[in-house]
């Protein structure tokens, strides 16, 4: 997860500084974790996926291209999740609009 943090700091502008919500996995918030000075960590409330959108991304995942499949192997299900990842990924919209939370927009 460090290194994770480090590869999102990276990407910050000079001067800025990142709020990264995530959820109370054990990970997260460890307290080796070596969070980087233009970051600040948001966990999230346990059990509210409503808060964090990308769960509703794997949800989507799960209803539309990986639910109801026996895999042959953990290659296969590697595979069968990549394919999945690309399909979405060719969909930016649709990444949008399952992200989209319009209780959290001003009218």
């Amino acid at each position: 997860m460090s290194l994770h943090l480090a590869e999102i700091a990276a990407a910050v502008s000079p001067g800025a500084h990142a709020v990264v919500m995530l959820d109370q996995a054990g990970w997260h918030l460890a307290g080796a974790l070596e969070v980087p000075a233009n970051m600040t960590l948001l966990p999230i409330p346990p059990r509210c996926p409503e808060l964090n959108p990308v769960e509703n991304v794997w949800q989507f995942m799960r209803d539309n291209w990986l639910s109801n499949r026996i895999f042959t192997s953990y290659e296969n299900i590697v595979d069968h999740c990549c394919e999945a990842w690309n399909r979405l990924v060719d969909q930016p919209w649709r990444i949008m609009s399952i992200g989209m939370r319009r209780w959290a927009h001003r009218s």
